[in-house]
């Protein structure tokens, strides 16, 4: 008799959304949402693994590192449900390839959350509020409340299902590699976000003076002795504004230098140490604090 395949109810589903709106209740700088999400996947698990160790080593699996717009974590979950749900029924999906899903999700999703509910949903349903609170109407924070919950709750539960749904697709074609492509494709365009996000987000500016240099003749404005004419005055604005400067000397700094060839280099360098201290199981704290006391020292040496 063959054995009977466990499915994720509504019910089961339902708790997992419910949940996943204390997606932040325990956010943290290692990790980040990652309690949020083991705390999401918990009904889940208790569903589809029976034995103490099986749920063990789910729970050790969402507890990777995870950070995403706290609404659009919805289609992930769904997705994340159904690759669990078909490896409790023996599909050969291992640990590597629910995180490459997760974290190839979780950066292009993340740049949604923002301009749709921060920007767009929440400022019109607080303008209404609002304008109806100012004048004395009791009804605009109440309108304010409910319309952001129904439609925030709303989308969490959708949008979940339909990512429950598309990871039921994906699962079913395993023999043909497409988990395998789409895991692959996830982690390439991971690291395509993170690449773009490094100019942005990490900032290094030196303020070392190195000794000036000596401009060549041509380079630099040319003041005529003794008095100027207006002819001769007119002259010197115009060479100034086509770029000429006003002394045979230019400053010269580590940054402008270091600009000069590559641009944003030592962010990209400070960018790959902390990904090779990573792989050594350096603890994302001590990587912080080392860095907020190098910052420190180093600008009280006017090098930074």
């Amino acid at each position: 008799m063959a054995e009977r395949k466990i499915e994720l109810t509504k019910r089961d589903r339902m708790s997992v959304a419910w949940r996943s709106q204390f997606l932040q209740g325990s956010w943290n700088y290692e990790r980040m949402q990652n309690v949020g999400w083991a705390y999401s996947m918990i009904p889940a698990i208790k569903k589809l693994y029976k034995s103490k160790e099986d749920r063990a080593l789910a729970l050790q699996r969402h507890l990777e590192f995870f950070n995403t717009h706290p609404y659009v974590a919805s289609p992930i979950l769904g997705v994340t449900l159904a690759l669990e749900e078909e490896r409790a029924n023996g599909a050969p999906i291992d640990d590597t390839a629910i995180q490459g899903v997760k974290i190839g999700m979780m950066g292009p999703l993340a740049g949604i959350g923002d301009p749709v509910f921060w920007f767009t949903i929440r400022p019109i349903l607080g303008a209404l509020g609002a304008s109806l609170a100012i004048s004395g109407n009791i009804l605009g924070p109440i309108l304010f409340f409910v319309l952001w919950n129904i439609i925030r709750m709303a989308f969490l539960w959708y949008t979940q299902e339909f990512g429950y749904k598309a990871g039921s697709a994906i699962t079913q074609d395993l023999s043909g590699g497409l988990l395998k492509d789409i895991t692959k494709g996830a982690s390439i365009l991971g690291m395509f976000i993170l690449a773009v996000l490094v100019e942005r987000w990490v900032s290094i500016k030196f303020i070392l003076e190195l000794p000036a240099k000596k401009l060549a003749k041509g380079a630099y404005i040319n003041f005529p002795n003794g008095n100027v004419t207006g002819a001769q005055l007119q002259k010197i604005l115009g060479e100034q504004a086509s770029g000429l400067s006003l002394t045979k000397l230019a400053p010269n700094t580590l940054q402008s230098n270091l600009d000069s060839l590559i641009p944003g280099l030592m962010g990209l360098l400070l960018t790959f140490l902390a990904m090779w201290l990573l792989k050594k199981k350096v603890s994302p704290i001590v990587m912080i604090i080392g860095i907020f006391i190098f910052g420190i020292v180093m600008h009280a040496l006017n090098i930074m």
